[in-house]
């Protein structure tokens, strides 16, 4: 029964330091399409290799020390349960951690913001505004197809025209706009 313990152990650990070495030099991470829900991934690659290599590393130390083998077992599949449900709650933490606060342009259309530097109108060039977006302010750079924005008016936007400018209309615009859609 030791021997089948070892293999186990050897087995769950390759799998881990390969998931490792694959992860250190940008190799695919299987784990990678598990979502932020409450659940614990039981069943990932990770969960399951921990789990198997707790469960040889333990029964094999419980069987050379001498414990009876129903003793062994036992502690053996403890262990490995253990391991298993840790890895998949440290997993799901650290999954959590993952979420891009990086700004998404297409999360500034609809939003109302303020002009920062003057926008020309008839689209005679750009200025700029001052989105809050993410629980932050964000500037672009703004066109307007309408008359000219000074400083501090209160605009909406309505359209993305660049990877960096969006298209502004005055809040009043916004409101006769959305009234006829």
């Amino acid at each position: 029964m030791i021997s089948f313990f070892v293999a186990c152990a050897v087995l769950g650990g390759v799998v881990l330091v390969l998931q490792l070495v694959l992860g250190v030099f940008g190799g695919a991470d299987h784990d990678a399409h598990a979502h932020l829900d409450d659940g614990l991934d039981l069943m990932s690659v990770r969960s399951i290799s921990a789990g198997t290599a707790f469960f040889g590393v333990a029964g094999a130390g419980a069987s050379t020390s001498g414990w009876p083998l129903v003793l062994a077992l036992g502690l053996a599949i403890v262990s490995g349960l253990a391991a298993l449900v840790s890895v998949a709650y440290l997993m799901r933490m650290m999954r959590r951690f993952e979420s891009d606060g990086s700004e998404q342009i297409e999360s500034a259309l609809g939003q109302t913001a303020t002009v920062y530097l003057r926008i020309p109108g008839e689209r005679g060039g750009a200025g700029k505004v001052h989105v809050p977006m993410q629980g932050r302010t964000v500037e672009f750079q703004a066109v307007t197809p309408g008359g000219e924005l000074p400083s501090g008016s209160i605009v909406v936007v309505r359209d993305i025209v660049g990877p960096d400018t969006v298209e502004v209309v005055s809040q009043s615009a916004g409101d006769l706009i959305d009234g006829i859609l």
